[in-house]
């Protein structure tokens, strides 16, 4: 009896940890500003002497309340993130947020946050948003909806997902909070048929279930980055 409540104890505690840790870690001290000088290399970054701290440290011009240029984007979009490498003193806080800017039809296409789940907020215009769950017995199941000013809706963390402008006259804006210092983004297409080098044609056909020459053509597309 007392070999099985050992191993459950362990167990759950190896369920907590793991849980603890899946996230940006908490910080230990009231503020850890980066410093982007450092020569020395951790999970994240090294911590700006606490006398050398200045509210400059906390602060960034990042105008979001001003339109972003969408014309330029094949996808109709631009996302404007803050996160730790724009702004020192989210080091080890946990949070970043962006503006993203919908052009009329504009879409920021399907991607992933590695490192966080994210809460968008609709400032103006409609959107119709969507994740997809990760593989299970019944296939991938989509969940979506249909936002309007003021609505929110969450996507979990490292699921693939995606926010679409379907109204061909107004452009869109939204505000996402994401959990993380870094929250990174892997935008699907870009990956797979932008990757440097690119992934064998052989892999992707096999994958996709087509022809070479279709990813060929693919690949030879190019693949725009619309994150600023």
């Amino acid at each position: 009896m007392a070999a099985s409540t050992y191993f459950l104890l362990a167990a759950l505690l190896a369920v907590v940890t793991s849980h603890a840790i899946a996230s940006d870690p908490s910080p230990l001290q009231d503020f850890c500003v980066a410093d982007m000088h450092s020569p020395v290399r951790v999970n994240g970054f090294v911590c700006k002497d606490p006398m050398a701290v200045n509210a400059e440290d906390f602060f960034m011009a990042a105008n979001l309340d001003k339109p972003r240029d969408t014309k330029m984007s094949k996808v109709g979009s631009n996302v404007t993130l803050v996160n730790v490498m724009k702004l020192p003193g989210l080091n080890t806080l946990g949070i970043s947020l962006a503006r993203i800017d919908y052009a009329p039809l504009g879409e920021n296409p399907p991607h992933t946050h590695p490192r966080a789940t994210e809460i968008l907020t609709v400032l103006e215009g409609t959107l119709y948003v969507g994740f997809v769950t990760s593989n299970t017995n019944n296939g991938n199941k989509l969940f979506t909806k249909v936002l309007n000013k003021g609505d929110v809706f969450v996507f979990p963390e490292g699921l693939i997902h995606f926010q679409f402008n379907p109204v061909h006259d107004k452009p869109a804006v939204a505000i996402a909070a994401l959990s993380s210092q870094n929250p990174g983004a892997i935008t699907i297409a870009n990956a797979v048929f932008g990757s440097k080098p690119p992934i064998s044609d052989d892999v992707l056909a096999k994958a996709f279930q087509v022809q070479k020459g279709t990813i060929d053509w693919l690949q030879a597309q190019f693949w725009e980055n619309n994150h600023y």
